[in-house]
C-alpha cells in the first residue's frame, strides 16, 4: 500500500506507479492519494487510467485535518493491507499514524530529497511523525541519507535508489523520433523536462541556450504555471524559433530519443528519474549539481554544473556537445538503476520486516 500526497506528473509519483507495475498478479497492490479525486488526476496524467482499480483518492482538505487519520486507517482496514509505505512528509504524518492505528507491523517510509525540510517547521512535523510511527526509513540516494543520518540522528535511513524501466527507455532512430514529436531534423537538439515552475530553472537553460550557436535548438517537455511568461523570455531573446514547448508529453521515451544532449538545471532537486531515462536512450547529460543529482550520472558522460550560473551552464553545455558521441550511458543505468532492482529490494525489504 502506497501513500502520496497526489498524484500528479513527477518523479516521486513516477517511481510509485513503476513499483505498482512491478507488483505481482498474485499480490494485491494500491496507491492512496491524499488531495484530488481520480477524475481530476486522470485529467491530468492519462496513463492513470490504466490502473484505476488500484487507486484510492481521499480528496483532502487544505490544512491539517484528524479526521483523514481515522478515514486513513479505515481504508487500510478495507483494503487488507500489510505493508504500508509512505512517500514524502505528509503521507508520513497521516499514513503512519493510520497504519498504527490499523496495527499494521511493517511500516516503511521513503524520503525523495530534503530541500523541503530546510523549513523549521517541516523539520519538526517530521522529527515527531519519525518518532511517532518509527517506520523503516529508506533514502532514495547516499546524499539523502547523509543529510537524514544528520537530521534525524535517533533513526538510521538505508539507501535504495530509484529505478527506471530499462525496457521501455532504450536507445532508437534519432530521425524517426524527431517526426513523431514534430521537432526540427537538422538541428542540434538539447532537451529537459520538467514542471514548468522556479526551481526547475528553465530560465538558466534557456539564456544559456540563446548563446549557443543558431542551429542549437531547446525542446521542453512539461507544462506548468511558468509556461507564458518563459516563452516571453524567448522573444526578448530572439530565441522563440528554437525553443520547442512540447507540454505534457506521453512518449517520453521517443522525447530522449530525440535529443543529442538531455540537461537537466534544477536549483533543488533530490534523486531526479529524467536523468536515469535519458541516459537509459544513451543520451548524455548535463545536470546541475544539487540534491542527490550527481549520483544519477554515468561517471565516464555526465557532467555537473553549477545551479543558476548561465554561463558556467554554458561552458558546460558547450564540453557536453563536443563529447556526445564518445560514450554509452545506458550500461551504467542498466546496471544501477534499473526498476526490476528496485522493486526487489523493496520487496526483500517488506520481506524481511
Amino acid at each position: 500500500m502506497h501513500i502520496v500526497q497526489h498524484l500528479a506528473p513527477g518523479g516521486l509519483e513516477t517511481m510509485v506507479i513503476e513499483l505498482l507495475k512491478q507488483t505481482p498478479t498474485h499480490e494485491r497492490c494500491y496507491v492512496i492519494s491524499l488531495e484530488g479525486t481520480q477524475q481530476q488526476a486522470i485529467q491530468h496524467w492519462p496513463i492513470l487510467r490504466h490502473f484505476q482499480s488500484q487507486l484510492v483518492f481521499l480528496n483532502k482538505a487544505e490544512g491539517f485535518q484528524l479526521s483523514l487519520i481515522k478515514q486513513l486507517s479505515a481504508e487500510l482496514k478495507r483494503l487488507s493491507a500489510d505493508v504500508v509505505h509512505t512517500h514524502h512528509i505528509g503521507p508520513l504524518l497521516y499514513g503512519g499514524i493510520a497504519a498504527r492505528m490499523a496495527r499494521i507491523e511493517t511500516c516503511i517510509h521513503t524520503e525523495h530529497d530534503m530541500w523541503h525540510l530546510q523549513n523549521t517547521k517541516r523539520r519538526h512535523v517530521e522529527t515527531l511523525a519519525l518518532k511517532l510511527v518509527n517506520p523503516i526509513l529508506i533514502a532514495d540516494a547516499d546524499e539523502v541519507s547523509k543529510q537524514l543520518n544528520e537530521l534525524f540522528p535517533f533513526t538510521e535511513s538505508k539507501v535504495i535508489k530509484n529505478g527506471i524501466d530499462c525496457n521501455r527507455f532504450v536507445p532508437a532512430n534519432q530521425a524517426a523520433a524527431r517526426r513523431i514529436l514534430g521537432l526540427p531534423a537538422d538541428t542540434l537538439l538539447i532537451g529537459t523536462a520538467g514542471r514548468l515552475v522556479p526551481v526547475k530553472s528553465h530560465t538558466t537553460l534557456i539564456k544559456a541556450v540563446s548563446r549557443l550557436p543558431e542551429n542549437t535548438h531547446l525542446a521542453i517537455a512539461g507544462a506548468g504555471p511558468l509556461e507564458q511568461e518563459l516563452k516571453q523570455l524567448c522573444q526578448n531573446l530572439n530565441i522563440s524559433h528554437r525553443v520547442h514547448f512540447l507540454g505534457l508529453v506521453s512518449d517520453m521515451p521517443s522525447f530522449y530519443q530525440s535529443l543529442d544532449l538531455f540537461c537537466l538545471p534544477s536549483s533543488c532537486e533530490g534523486f531526479p528519474l529524467s536523468p536515469l531515462e535519458a541516459q537509459a536512450c544513451n543520451i548524455p547529460v548535463v545536470v546541475t549539481d544539487v540534491g542527490a543529482a550527481r549520483e544519477t550520472l554515468c561517471p565516464l558522460s555526465g557532467l555537473t554544473t553549477k545551479s543558476k550560473r548561465v554561463f558556467s551552464l554554458l561552458a558546460t553545455l558547450e564540453k557536453a556537445i563536443e563529447t556526445r558521441h564518445l560514450f554509452t550511458p545506458r550500461d551504467f543505468v542498466v546496471e544501477h538503476n534499473d526498476v526490476r532492482t528496485m522493486s526487489q529490494a523493496y520487496r526483500a525489504l517488506a520481506a524481511k520486516a
